[in-house]
């Protein structure tokens, strides 16, 4: 648990966390490699631990350190969170603006360590020491959608900028000697951030950001559009100073060994950027402008029925299975704003799919369901993303990949291992060894990814726009007039009906409860969990069969006009 106080808030301010975690090998580790090195070097980790304060300068950003409604979060707060645990002491966040401030302040023992998402570029690894490499980026030339495009460093004779001090501006000074027409300015008053919305205001022409910076953006800007890149993957890493011995650099690579291998840096680069890694600008456009323009109309009805639910994160759910049109109807026979089956329907007390409300509100109350079936020892948010995929693909199949992902030495409670098992349902020589058999997961986690980016991007809006705030209800909702209602569910009887989703769990209330122990091979009992926990449920008997239950397709992502980069891991 950590716990925040909060001293100033202004740039370079302190703020606290608490932090509590063994450090026993590390510290014999850093002892040892410390004593090699000259004894009148400062023992670096020796005084963290002394002081019982880790302190980390890091910059304001998406992919950093930001104040969300819930307190700090961001990648790099993230872990360095962690490695204090690691350490067992506090962890004092000193924010910055720029990467530009942070170099001098280390150097005079501001602060213990960079964390910052900074490139290892051969410049500053000859003025500081660097941990491991724990993601890979490039670096991107961005234009504005509808712009000439630039191709190469020739075509770039409009008004570019970077920020100053950044790896960006040592990768233009590293080209300017073979292309020495190359001129750009470098400002300390922007971030990346501001420097791509001055792009979109076509107040700049041109300017250069992190891949995974730009991956972010893209969701909330879908017209930022890629040049070119002006660097291959680059890693980036923490910086510690070389005034001090190597010890905290050593606690460091044991630190994001730990975590490498254990699977927690994995799930954290999948919890902020897995889900951004492919980039559909029509589909963002279209996102953005139907929650301004269609949104409002069902919101009340999201908000009243989402319960313990995020309301936004139903209202992204819908999108995805309808896009908010309450009459969609797919080949198998699966309606209404939620999408829900006819069978699945009757169970929820559904009496016409075509009514939004009680299409929300069966949708709803399915989604927790699945929620209930998944077991309580996996965390969030892994567990609402495993409930995703069961509303997709259903419980059974769902369970046969965490089974696959077990076999293969993966943590079948992880969502970062299960996602990259789901695909494998389609081919025969792992399904035909699964018990529900044949499944199209590739779609699930398509599925789940699109989810998760339409819910970041409502999330955002809501901040940009007062008129996505929660909406006061009316006590009396039928007063609430939405959509083209009909009162009679006219595909209930259509011969081309999808059937009930076979893995989905009765609506009975019961509750899986969390027992430890491996996931099950098999699943005997529909809608129950077995004595280690696993979910189940009832599948088709056929590749065929499954094939008809599976209708919840995600929009088509071969619509990219600009591909962004994977981010990629260590």
């Amino acid at each position: 648990m950590v716990t925040i106080s909060i001293v100033r808030f202004f740039k370079g301010c302190r703020i606290f966390f608490r932090c509590s975690f063994r450090y026993g090998f590390v510290l014999a580790v850093c002892l040892i490699l410390s004593a090699c090195d000259e004894p009148k070097k400062q023992d670096s980790l020796q005084q963290v631990l002394d002081t019982g304060i880790l302190r980390v300068g890091t910059i304001y950003g998406l992919t950093t350190y930001y104040n969300g409604p819930n307190g700090p979060e961001g990648f790099e707060y993230e872990l360095a969170a962690g490695f204090a645990d690691y350490l067992g002491v506090k962890l004092e966040i000193f924010p910055y603006y720029t990467v530009n401030e942070l170099f001098p302040q280390l150097n005079n023992a501001h602060f213990d360590v960079i964390a910052a998402g900074i490139n290892v570029s051969p410049e500053r690894y000859s003025q500081f020491r660097f941990g491991p490499a724990y993601q890979n980026v490039s670096q991107k030339l961005v234009f504005k959608q509808g712009d000439v495009r630039p191709r190469e460093l020739e075509d770039l004779t409009g008004n570019f900028m970077v920020v100053a001090g950044s790896g960006h501006s040592e990768t233009l000074r590293n080209y300017k000697a073979q292309h020495p027409d190359l001129s750009w300015q470098e400002t300390n008053d922007k971030d990346s951030e501001e420097l791509l919305e001055a792009v979109l205001a076509d107040e700049l022409d041109y300017t250069v950001v992190d891949s995974n910076i730009l991956a972010l953006m893209r969701r909330r800007y879908p017209e930022l559009s890629i040049g070119f890149s002006l660097s291959q993957s680059q890693g980036i890493a923490w910086a510690t100073s070389k005034k001090g011995d190597d010890a905290l650099r050593a606690a460091l690579i044991e630190y994001f060994g730990k975590i490498h291998q254990n699977g927690t840096l994995a799930a954290l680069e999948d919890k902020h950027f897995g889900h951004v890694r492919q980039f559909n600008y029509v589909d963002t456009r279209d996102f953005i402008r139907s929650a301004t323009e269609k949104l409002p109309q069902y919101q009340p009805l999201f908000e009243q029925y989402a319960n313990e639910l995020d309301w936004r994160l139903l209202a992204a759910l819908s999108y995805q299975e309808s896009h908010w049109n309450p009459r969609a109807k797919s080949v198998t026979g699966v309606r209404g704003l939620m999408m829900l089956t006819l069978n699945t329907a009757k169970d929820l007390g559904v009496t016409s799919r075509l009514d939004p409300e009680q299409s929300i509100r069966g949708g709803s109350r399915y989604l927790a369901t699945l929620l209930t079936r998944i077991p309580d020892r996996i965390p969030h948010p892994d567990r609402l993303w495993f409930s995703l995929a069961a509303y997709n693909v259903g419980l059974g199949h769902l369970e046969d990949a965490r089974v696959l992902t077990e076999r293969q030495g993966g943590n079948p409670d992880m969502w970062v291992d299960v996602k990259k098992r789901l695909p494998q349902l389609r081919q025969k020589r792992y399904y035909k060894t699964t018990r529900y058999g044949y499944a199209r997961g590739n779609e699930a986690v398509i599925y789940v990814d699109n989810i998760r980016r339409y819910y970041d991007t409502l999330v955002w809006l809501k901040e940009q726009q007062p008129e996505l705030m929660p909406i006061e209800l009316q006590e009396e909702q039928n007063d609430v007039q939405v959509g083209d209602v009909s009162n009679n569910d006219e595909t209930d009887n259509n011969s081309n009906q999808r059937t009930s989703t076979p893995d989905a769990a009765k609506i009975d209330g019961t509750k899986s409860e969390p027992i430890e122990g491996k996931v099950a091979e098999t699943a005997p009992d529909e809608g129950k969990a077995d004595k280690n926990g696993a979910i189940k449920g009832k599948a088709a008997d056929t590749p065929e069969a499954e094939k008809q239950m599976n209708s919840n397709a995600p929009p088509n992502e071969s619509a990219d006009l600009q591909q962004g980069e994977s981010n990629q891991g260590l």
